[in-house]
């Protein structure tokens, strides 16, 4: 394994992904971090799945910048599949970069689907990672 393979898996392990694992995707676009994606992949083994992908995922990481639509519905669609307790990762420009999101509109767009942030850091040079999980329920 290369130096630049391990340093990609190592920024990706952050985001607590593990081997077997089925992770989707949604927004990919020409300016998503490769880096990223490709040490998600050799963590998990397995290669990213797409939007359209309709098994159960163990977790899924949204590209998302402020001019991509409904970041409520994205995250809705993301659960349609994912398995119980699986986490969503929105990954997002950092501030002052094209099409940054506030977190404040993370937080709203979780709310609205049921989710609720627990975590934000910085994934890669241009994005930060925010984690959402399902609000736990009262006993």
């Amino acid at each position: 394994m290369s130096s630049t393979t391990d340093d990609a898996s190592n920024v990706a392990s952050r985001l607590g992904f593990a081997a077997g694992q089925v992770i989707q995707e949604f927004g990919y676009d020409d300016d998503v971090d490769d880096t990223l994606r490709s040490g998600l992949e050799d963590i998990t083994g397995t290669e990213l799945v797409d939007e359209d992908y309709d098994d159960v995922t163990d977790g899924a990481v949204i590209w998302f910048r402020q001019d991509d639509g409904d970041l409520t519905d994205a995250l809705v669609d993301a659960l349609t599949v994912l398995d119980d307790n699986g986490p969503i990762w929105v990954l997002t420009p950092k501030a002052g970069r094209t099409g940054h999101v506030s977190h404040s509109d993370i937080e709203e767009a979780a709310t609205t689907s049921g989710l609720h942030a627990m975590s934000t850091l910085s994934i890669a040079a241009d994005w930060s990672a925010t984690r959402l999980a399902a609000r736990g329920r009262g006993r």
